[in-house]
């Protein structure tokens, strides 16, 4: 069965790219006419890992293909991707499986609701990958992949074609810890890294504030359920800043290149589920603010 990628960027290219070359089969789909010509153009995506270079001359089609999909990752930004699923919503296969790499929350949610035919699988990832020109992505950072059914579920057979392919993955029982648990960590990180204009290390500076939202993540954590990806948030957030001090934030880079944030799946998410719940997180609430006056004044949009 063929895999299908549905967005180019630097995680879908790299994914597709590493599927290709353990000769599984797998197809991009570009979303544009211009996009596609560039492909072919091109010929190939070059991938770069480890100091070695490899080129993968991977078909490329339009959403309006004909073939049908049985198996699709969609890697698209949260606030793209229901809008790309619905361009090819009439090739989906009845018993289609959609693997859902979006970060944040809500944005899966809302596609699993609408295309319940699916099974939806939901993926965390801790990758780093950036691309270096449209046609070629850099693997700039080893990590795991947790893959699962928001509904529980057993693992899929098709796993042993990551293990091919070199891809680590984890299946997980309850992978909405996993995302809640992402999720806490990208809204303590990446807005003060915007708002401060630094890198990650560079919060380390900000202890304080960084302790005060862990506090109030934490206790939305538990409110939502999640009490497990509550525990030693803060040590936890310390931990990545740590390790990724020289790094800067994927929202930092959105904003430094004139780029949508995905701000309404990480902050505007944990707002509006605080709400839903009378839970009281002031300081969410004033960061959300002041991200989004942020962005205002940078000219981008605030959703």
């Amino acid at each position: 069965m063929s895999w299908h990628v549905l967005g180019a960027g630097a995680l879908g290219s790299l994914w597709a790219t590493r599927l290709h070359r353990a000769g599984i089969p797998v197809r991009i789909i570009l979303r544009s006419a211009q996009r596609l010509a560039d492909y072919q153009r091109a010929g190939r995506l070059t991938l770069s890992e480890a100091g070695r270079t490899s080129l993968h001359a991977i078909p490329a089609e339009l959403p309006d293909a004909t073939t049908p999909i049985q198996r699709l990752l969609v890697a698209c930004k949260a606030y793209d991707a229901e809008a790309a699923i619905t361009q090819l919503a009439p090739r989906l296969a009845p018993d289609c499986e959609m693997l859902l790499l979006q970060n944040g929350l809500g944005s899966q949610q809302s596609i699993a609701d609408r295309w319940p035919q699916a099974r939806c699988i939901f993926v965390s990832s801790t990758e780093g990958a950036y691309r270096d020109g449209s046609m070629h992505v850099v693997f700039a950072g080893h990590g795991q992949n947790w893959l699962g059914a928001p509904d529980g579920g057993e693992a899929p057979v098709w796993l042993d074609e990551l293990d091919r392919a070199g891809i680590p993955h984890s299946w997980s029982s309850d992978i909405l810890a996993r995302l809640w648990r992402k999720l806490a960590l990208n809204c303590a990180i990446n807005p003060l890294t915007v708002l401060h204009d630094c890198r990650n290390g560079e919060l380390l500076h900000y202890r304080e504030q960084l302790s005060e939202l862990c506090e109030e993540l934490s206790e939305l954590l538990g409110a939502c359920g999640q009490a497990a990806a509550a525990e030693e948030l803060e040590r936890d957030v310390l931990r990545v800043i740590e390790a990724t001090a020289a790094n800067y934030s994927s929202m930092y880079q959105d904003v430094r290149l004139g780029r949508r944030t995905e701000i309404t799946y990480l902050l505007g998410h944990a707002c509006r589920s605080a709400d839903s719940l009378g839970l009281a997180v002031p300081r969410l609430h004033a960061l959300h603010r002041r991200l989004r006056e942020h962005l205002r004044q940078h000219g981008l949009p605030t959703d």
